[in-house]
């Protein structure tokens, strides 16, 4: 077998094919196409046992070159490729291969890494180095643990105090250093391959949050809409798709659906995040630190270090402040509303020193699009009808309970967050009704609002003619009995127009027990996207049963039966199911149930499951089990599930449930992924969202760790084909294929090249074709 390695970032496929050559000593012809250079591979390969790697793929370039690799030989061939993007390393996936994410590195391997670096060796076991801020930075990435502990080396000792004043000013010693040259080369790399301008922008946005803070998705793509980044909501997505495409930036929760729900910025790439927007002017980050320019566009004031004081002292010019986000106390200079005049982002969300008054001057804000406020706040006031331009109104952690009929009239409000009603004295006028009936109203979530079905949000509703996305908290009073204005305008909602469109509509229904009634008076035909009901449900509603297109279903219930399970089952579009109850009756889930459902979750306070018949859930791909007193298997058998690629735990069970589930993953054929459910950080959650979003456990499990400089060479090759010479001689020797698992453990014990900064994907070709290999 003949080690080859290949770094090729950006290349095409004929400059792929050219070097394969040269490095098998063979001529090249520069004028060659890619057929004729696919040929000559081809004729040099054949008959050969071969291991080539091709590092850095940056594009989709394996299905030109497939055909230069033989097929009558690839028993004990392969041809490896490593690349930082996802969807490239998707690309190159087959049935019989796998895509493999390597893991950073655990605490305990984190140090010992960056001691060796870091420390001389004669001086180690006189005492330990304080380093446990420098590990927080480096984030478990090899080339940032080896960067560092060179850089600390030159220092000397690496003390708790020496450690913390290079974190503090890591900025600039990644801009100065030449012992953070590589690194910086790195991370400059990531940043300037990406592809054009919108998504260096958004990049950059990131710097304006603090530190391991959870950035939510939705939130932050409407504030780059509002920036001007975007134009488009599409585009916002794809902008957002490409940074985790990359692995930039990293997912930390996910919604139902698997969508990303929550992200944030980690280890050396938050650093460099904050060099590059600060150094091009880009944010003007306020934590304490002297702001040296005068005129800033973006401002971020983080953790109560911008006090009243020293922001007086600043000689900042704020009229032409484009976005402002504060975390913690802000100050009177800052707070001065009538001083921006350009301001489009305001997020004082998390603002502790805002007052009520202070919003007299935040609605002379003219040109503001997006508007978020924090608990301080109790009342919005009619004034808000100035904000013409406002496209975002959150008010989900605010005390506001009533809501000015002016936010409902502003005419190019699209999201609007809280909970919160109308006043009594809102009366319905004909100007009111002349507004919405000539489709003013661009409104297209409206999450949400509190009824007891008097005059006010449900004869507003039915004529919002671009809402998508509705929530609704009921609620029986003294005063009123009658729902049927609510019921009509639920109704109009979710009317099914037999529309073949990828209408994106959404339904929240939260009920007590004396409104459930509400839910049987809901008639087909009926369409939905997304509905979530959270109530006491003894049966399953018609509307619901009879629903088109319905692919996400939350139901919440004290307790849920084996009748409401059973209708259920038959749903055809469902896709993504989530149950959360105190009591689940006994179920079996029959041959041919739930035939269209991907994804599961359980979320129980007992430890009943149901029972899986051979044949049920065809096609589900995820299991989430958040029940912290399961106990073991729980009579739950995995292996009926053919698709399944991971199943979820609550963190909390015991060690021996998690060693069962282990060994029922490992004897599954498809090797499932066991991850372990811990709720995401409460600081970007939202009263009354009590959506679950899934972390993983996979760093934690990491033991082994790369080779100390974490770059791929030649003889690591040679070192990847000895531990499997060592673990198979005898499938080498006997041209017989390695396991996956055979792989797996030599891959884990090799380092990557310095440009994925441990988070390299490899691509693998077996059987002729490329195959993918994923944690």
């Amino acid at each position: 077998m003949a080690p080859a390695r290949l770094s090729l970032p950006e290349r095409g496929p004929r400059e792929v094919l050219m070097e394969i050559l040269r490095k098998f000593g063979r001529p090249v012809v520069d004028n060659f196409s890619v057929d004729q250079l696919t040929v000559d591979v081809r004729e040099h390969l054949d008959k050969k046992r071969y291991f080539i790697v091709i590092d850095d793929m940056q594009t989709d370039q394996w299905s030109s070159i497939e055909a230069a690799f033989p097929q009558d030989n690839v028993v004990s061939s392969r041809v490896m490729v490593t690349t930082t993007i996802q969807s490239v390393a998707n690309a190159r996936s087959s049935s019989n291969g796998y895509v493999h994410r390597t893991k950073r590195l655990g605490d305990k391997d984190s140090e010992q890494l960056f001691v060796r670096k870091a420390c001389p060796k004669k001086y180690l076991g006189y005492m330990q180095p304080e380093s446990k801020e420098v590990l927080k930075k480096c984030d478990g990435q090899p080339l940032a643990l080896v960067s560092m502990g060179q850089f600390l080396r030159k220092k000397g000792w690496p003390t708790g105090p020496n450690c913390e004043d290079v974190c503090r000013n890591l900025s600039h010693h990644l801009e100065q250093d030449e012992t953070l040259e590589r690194m910086r080369r790195v991370l400059l790399h990531s940043f300037s391959s990406l592809p054009g301008h919108g998504p260096k922008a958004c990049l950059l946005y990131f710097g304006m949050f603090p530190c391991d803070h959870p950035i939510r998705r939705k939130r932050l793509m409407r504030r780059w809409l509002a920036e001007g980044f975007v134009e488009t909501q599409p585009s916002s997505t794809e902008n957002f798709n490409t940074l985790i495409d990359r692995n930039i930036i990293e997912p930390i929760g996910m919604c139902n659906n698997d969508q990303v729900k929550t992200c944030k910025t980690y280890g050396m790439m938050r650093e460099f995040i904050l060099l590059m927007s600060t150094s091009q002017d880009f944010i003007t980050l306020f934590a304490g630190n002297k702001v040296e320019h005068k005129y800033v566009r973006r401002l971020s004031l983080h953790h109560n270090i911008a006090t009243s004081g020293s922001c007086s002292s600043l000689d900042i010019n704020l009229s032409l402040v484009r976005s402002l986000i504060v975390f913690g106390e802000a100050g009177k200079a800052i707070l001065s509303f009538q001083k921006y005049q350009l301001l489009r982002v305001l997020d004082l969300e998390q603002c502790t020193d805002l007052e009520d008054e202070h919003l007299k001057d935040i609605c002379n804000l003219l040109l503001l699009k997006y508007l978020s406020l924090g608990e301080t706040v109790a009342s919005i006031p009619k004034d808000i009808e100035k904000l013409k331009l406002l496209e975002t109104l959150d008010l989900r952690r605010t005390k506001v309970k009533i809501l000015p009929i002016e936010v409902l009239l502003l005419p190019c409000l699209l999201h609007l967050f809280g909970e919160f009603q109308l006043s009594d004295k809102v009366k319905i006028t004909s100007e009111v009704q002349k507004f919405f009936l000539t489709e003013q109203s661009s409104l297209e979530t409206l999450a949400g609002f509190v009824t007891d079905g008097c005059l006010g949000f449900p004869q507003i509703i039915s004529h919002m003619k671009n809402l998508r996305k509705l929530k609704i908290w009921i609620e029986r009073s003294e005063k009123n009995t009658n729902f049927t204005d609510l019921v009509n305008a639920i109704q109009k909602f979710i009317h099914d127009d037999k529309e073949e469109s990828n209408d994106p509509r959404s339904l929240s229904l939260h009920f007590d027990a004396c409104t459930e009634n509400i839910l049987s008076s809901l008639k087909a035909p009926s369409y939905l996207r997304s509905l979530k009901l959270k109530g006491k449900l003894l049966e399953l509603p018609q509307f619901v049963i009879s629903m088109r297109g319905l692919r996400e279903l939350c139901l919440s219930s004290t307790k849920l039966t084996a009748g409401l399970l059973a209708a259920l089952s038959v749903l055809k579009d469902l896709q993504h199911l989530k149950l959360i109850a105190d009591e689940l009756e006994d179920f079996i889930i029959e041959d041919k149930a739930f035939p269209g459902l991907l994804h599961l979750c359980f979320v129980l306070e007992g430890a009943t499951l149901p029972t899986i018949e051979e044949g049920a859930l065809p096609y589900l791909i995820s299991l989430k089990l958040i029940c912290k007193d399961l106990v073991g298997l729980a009579g739950m058998k995995i292996n009926h599930l053919k698709c399944l690629k991971e199943v979820i735990l609550d963190h909390r069970v015991t060690s021996e449930t998690r060693e069962t589930w282990e060994k029922a993953a490992k004897e599954h054929p498809n090797r499932p992924k066991l991850l372990l459910f811990n709720p995401v950080d409460e600081s970007e959650s939202v009263p009354g969202d009590s959506s679950l979003a899934s972390t993983t456990a996979e760093r934690e499990a990491m033991e082994t760790f790369p080779t100390p400089d974490g770059a791929l060479q030649e003889d690591n090759i040679q070192i990847l084909v000895k531990q499997i010479s060592s673990a198979a001689p005898e499938k080498l020797n006997n041209s017989e294929p390695i396991s996956k698992d055979e792989l797996n453990s030599s891959f884990n014990n090799m380092g990557f090249s310095e440009g994925k900064l441990g988070l390299t994907e490899l691509s693998i070709v077996q059987n002729g074709k490329v195959s993918s290999y994923t944690h």
